[in-house]
């Protein structure tokens, strides 16, 4: 348990988070990797995993270092005054993801189970409601739990689509079309998905030392971006119809022609939807928390749950706009805010503060 929670809970808890806004229905994948062509996307998940495992081991080590385990305390030492800068920009992507989980859940319970779209809506409210009062260790459970599910699942779906269009694939990848604008669809999908790491935060209070967040930053890109692989090469084959799909994981799964494997897989997606809308909120009440503890007040378990289903609501209310427009657009403004505010932040000041703090302890 020690491991897991030391190496693998922060990668399994970023992975949990960054799903439903990262690659879960598969129009991420197709508009900021695939559409580069299939080597492109390749190589763009390979500079995104890369930027994640960097940042990450920075993050998690200046988290530990200064005991910023909630992103209000994590940025007022990273950027001082200016740390209300990422709050906005974590607020307002908080929205659109909710927005696009409200949405993938009715289209899930509309197209594979028959059942209204507002069933899907009220689903994730239930359920995120739960997982947010059942509070850190509820939430830590349950998504190292689920993350096995996912990996299974997308392993099985590998596996299915590489046996029934394995010659496409190969096909699709020997064509060698990557063109020279992967560099950039890289560095978008990094930075605006590294919105969701104040989530992580508070996985690092089990670290004790240097090495654990080393080994952990290093690990989380890779534990992220797995099933993303999975799901990119299975998907490869259908270059370049696929990237004008709304939703492709479902173009895939009706190609199948599995029932069972498709309620399967729809079943781990709204699963994996429910963890990225908690997760998400739970950082905002992370940090609501802790404005309390300053006034000698606690947040109670009722306020977090009034406060969850709030924030689903407004989300509920933006999806009315569509998940292909908020994926396109509302993504595309906001990455360039974060790799301002955050990645080149905490790459570079970041990582001087951090020798300060190290320097003065010694100098003690």
């Amino acid at each position: 348990m020690s491991v897991l929670r030391r190496y693998l809970l922060p990668g399994f808890m970023f992975q949990s988070v960054v799903i439903a806004g990262g690659y879960g229905t598969g129009r991420e994948l197709a508009e900021f990797f695939l559409s580069h062509g299939p080597l492109g996307g390749l190589l763009a998940m390979a500079l995104a995993t890369t930027v994640w495992s960097a940042v990450c081991v920075v993050s998690y080590e200046f988290a530990r270092v200064f005991r910023a385990f909630d992103y209000r305390s994590f940025f007022q030492r990273l950027l001082g005054p200016y740390w209300i800068a990422f709050e906005i920009l974590y607020l307002a992507l908080m929205m659109i993801v909710l927005a696009v989980i409200a949405a993938a859940a009715g289209s899930i319970m509309e197209e594979t189970f028959g059942l209204p779209y507002l069933a899907g809506a009220i689903g994730i409210l239930t359920l995120v409601g739960f997982l947010v009062f059942g509070g850190n260790r509820v939430i830590e459970r349950a998504f190292a739990g689920w993350s096995g599910v996912l990996y299974l699942v997308y392993l099985i779906f590998f596996i299915l689509c590489l046996r029934n269009f394995g010659p496409a694939i190969h096909a699709s990848f020997a064509a060698g079309v990557a063109e020279a604008s992967w560099i950039r669809g890289g560095l978008e999908y990094a930075g605006y998905n590294l919105a969701v790491l104040p989530a992580v935060l508070i996985t690092i209070r089990h670290h004790k030392s240097r090495r654990d967040t080393l080994i952990a930053g290093l690990l989380t890109g890779p534990i992220a971006m797995t099933p993303a692989l999975l799901f990119f090469v299975a998907i490869a084959g259908e270059y370049p119809q696929i990237v004008t799909a709304t939703v492709p994981v479902n173009y895939m799964l009706e190609m199948l022609g599995s029932r069972g494997f498709q309620i399967a897989f729809q079943v781990m997606l709204f699963g994996t939807l429910v963890e990225t809308g908690a997760g998400m909120i739970h950082a905002v009440n992370e940090r609501i928390a802790q404005t309390y503890e300053e006034r000698d007040r606690q947040l109670s378990p009722r306020t977090r749950v009034v406060a969850a289903l709030g924030m689903l609501g407004l989300g509920a209310l933006i999806a009315q706009l569509g998940l292909e427009t908020l994926i396109a657009q509302g993504y595309g403004w906001i990455t360039y805010g974060y790799l301002a505010v955050f990645v080149a932040p905490v790459l570079t000041w970041g990582v001087v503060l951090i020798r300060r703090r190290r320097a003065a302890a010694e100098s003690a």
